[in-house]
């Protein structure tokens, strides 16, 4: 088992500045760090890399499908857009060494049609993920697609809808992740959803029901990782909050009020509670 954190905590864009922070993670018992990708450059993630080297830390990373990038869309200039932009998020991604990507990489975050996915969209959607797999193939990266909850997305929002999706994209770089915060949301058990994706399954988020400290909220993650370790996961275990300080990403994600006095004791104390609830879980 790998232990991850994801850096959206403290920017959407991780530069060389944020050095400090990647090595206090270190010290601090993280084997991995979740790299944010909206902006930059291929090389720019390339010197990311050679610093995450140094530091000794592995890497995963996480995008969307940003504003006018809807892969669904019934417009054929919107749906090349979108593949153009995942596959430049794919690009950055090889180049900082990072073999997953994860994320809701297959629909505009925030865009609601008033309905469900239809027949045409689904249809739309697994062309998309062909293509963009074979290119993530050329560049050794895995995406790891991300059911979100209803209230960020109407295409994939449970674990089943994910797996059977994923049945049907039949890529072997086209796999999913398993989020402990939209699962509480959408699953009637949200444990045992693990059994259900378990085959497409590549990248594990540890979230609070508020995005808080992990262990601080309602969620059972012990449950979570007894199901996990029922199914043999043995990948990245990465921590996702979300805070206040960046405007844009506290809007998007409906952040209004602190969820912890500070972010310190966000990692110090997450890291606590993976590590004795993974070794609990046996």
């Amino acid at each position: 088992m790998k232990y991850g954190f994801n850096m959206l905590l403290w920017s959407a864009h991780v530069t060389q500045e944020h050095a400090p922070i990647l090595k206090a993670l270190k010290r601090g018992g993280y084997d991995a760090v979740e790299i944010p990708i909206f902006e930059g450059s291929p090389d720019h993630y390339a010197r990311l890399g050679e610093l995450l080297d140094k530091i000794g830390l592995e890497r995963s990373t996480v995008s969307v499908m940003v504003q006018g990038k809807h892969p669904l869309s019934a417009d054929s200039a919107t749906r090349k857009s979108a593949l153009e932009w995942a596959k430049w998020v794919v690009d950055c991604n090889s180049a900082l060494g990072a073999p997953i990507l994860g994320g809701p990489m297959h629909s505009e975050l925030g865009l609601f049609t008033g309905a469900g996915p239809t027949a045409a969209e689904r249809k739309r959607g697994i062309s998309f993920h062909r293509a963009l797999g074979d290119h993530a193939g050329k560049k050794n990266v895995k995406l790891s697609l991300e059911a979100l909850n209803r209230f960020e997305t109407y295409f994939l929002n449970t674990m089943a809808q994910l797996a059977d999706y994923l049945d049907e994209v039949d890529h072997p770089h086209i796999k999913a992740m398993y989020d402990t915060f939209h699962a509480n949301i959408e699953e009637k058990d949200p444990a045992a959803a693990v059994k259900t994706i378990r085959r497409h399954l590549i990248h594990v988020h540890i979230s609070e029901n508020d995005r808080g400290t992990p262990g601080k909220g309602h969620i059972p993650l012990d449950k979570a990782y007894k199901a996990l370790r029922a199914v043999k996961y043995d990948g990245h275990m990465t921590i996702e909050a979300f805070g206040r300080a960046l405007p844009a990403l506290a809007a998007a994600t409906r952040v209004w009020r602190d969820f912890f006095p500070n972010r310190d004791e966000v990692w110090k104390k997450g890291i606590i509670n993976m590590k004795q609830g993974w070794a609990n879980a046996k």
